[in-house]
Parts: C-alpha cells; sequence; structure tokens
C-alpha cells in the first residue's frame, strides 16, 4: 500500500489506521518518491494527495496506470482539490476513486477494500508458466537492477519490462520484489544464491 501526501500529519495518521487494518504501508512525501517507491514495492493501491511538489498526483496517477496497469487500485484523497470537477478530472484521468479529506478514516478503508477487491484478481500461483523473457526479467531482477537498467540490458522498453514484471506478480501471487524473488528461490525457478564470501570472516568477528 502506498501513501503519497506533503501532509506528514495527515499521512501518518492515515498510515496508522491502514496499518491497524493489517495493510503494509509505504509512504511518499512528493511525486518523485511515489513513482520510485512503486516501482520498487509493487503496491496493491496507491493512495494520492494531487500537489505533490515534483510530480502533481495526476502525472503519478497516469505514470503508475500506465506501468503497473489495471491491477493497481488508485485512490485520490486530497484536501486541496475539492471541487466536482476535480473528482471528475481524477476519475477520468484513471483513478478508481476520490475522496476528500473530511472524510472519516472508516470511509476511506472502505472504498479502499472495495476498489482493492473490485481491481486485484485471486493470486493464483503457476510457477512453472513464466515465459523466457519473463525469466530473463526476473534473473535481472534478483540482481538489483531497475526497470530503466533491465529495460537497457535486454533492448525493450521500460513499458514492456513493466508489462513482464506484471505478468511475474500475477503468475507468481505476489505484490512484491522481494515476496517474487523470496518464491523464484524457493521454487528454484532462479539458481541459489551464492555464499557470502565474507560470511565466515564476520561470523568469526561476531564470536
Amino acid at each position: 500500500m502506498l501513501i503519497a501526501d506533503p501532509d506528514v500529519e495527515a499521512r501518518t495518521c492515515l498510515a496508522g489506521v491502514l496499518r491497524d487494518a493489517g495493510f503494509h504501508v509505504v509512504e511518499a512525501s512528493d511525486g518523485s518518491e511515489a513513482v520510485a517507491k512503486a516501482r520498487e514495492c509493487w503496491p496493491v493501491a496507491a493512495i494520492l494527495e494531487i500537489p505533490l511538489g515534483t510530480i502533481c498526483g495526476y502525472e503519478v496517477c497516469r505514470t503508475l496506470r500506465a506501468e503497473l496497469g489495471p491491477e493497481l487500485a488508485i485512490i485520490f484523497l486530497s484536501g486541496a482539490r475539492t471541487e466536482s470537477f476535480d473528482r471528475v478530472a481524477g476519475l477520468l484521468i484513471g483513478a478508481d476513486d476520490y475522496v476528500t479529506k473530511a472524510s472519516a478514516p472508516g470511509e476511506v478503508l472502505a472504498r479502499l477494500r472495495a476498489v482493492t477487491h473490485r481491481t486485484r484478481p485471486t493470486a493464483v500461483a503457476s510457477t512453472g508458466r513464466l515465459t523466457r523473457r519473463e525469466h530473463e526479467v526476473l534473473t535481472l531482477l534478483s540482481e538489483g537492477l531497475r526497470w530503466g537498467e533491465i529495460a537497457e540490458r535486454l533492448v525493450i522498453s521500460p513499458k514492456t519490462v513493466a508489462t513482464h514484471t506484471e505478468h511475474i506478480r500475477r503468475k507468481l501471487g505476489v505484490t512484491s520484489r522481494a515476496e517474487a524473488l523470496a518464491v523464484a528461490y524457493r521454487e528454484q525457478l532462479l539458481p541459489p544464491r551464492p555464499p557470502d564470501p565474507h560470511a565466515p570472516e564476520l561470523a568469526h568477528r561476531r564470536g
């Protein structure tokens, strides 16, 4: 779950409500940070304010929708843009819902659960069905490369990399890079990690 809002108090309050409801929350204070963290953690939903400093919430919505696809639930939660035409604009851009900050946290939570239930597919693991290209993308993800770097390595567009990662996520039934790699190692889709050559030295020092 990604929350992007420059208002620290509002963001922290909402994050606390969502964590109490069982969500894992990642916070961002501006648009650039929101996009970067979304690319890293593959959120199932994003809650965005409109004014986000470096990149406005509308542009963040467009970017996340283009890169992460229709499965990502996006809600605008704004205290700055509360007119009816603001809500219409947000929905036309690609958001699943638009709520004002005057709404109670319980209402925001209910709307969030509704849109995530509607947009998120049932996770069905099919670890033996990755394509050759998906295996290549997964391997490069395991090496710590970001989407732009993977695109350069495979000579494809970042949008194509995003599509492959979405397919990997769906097939493995996961929601983050870390979960994808954990499943891949467990199911032997990736070769075992080499032992850390410094591990004995570190253990010796600790001892």
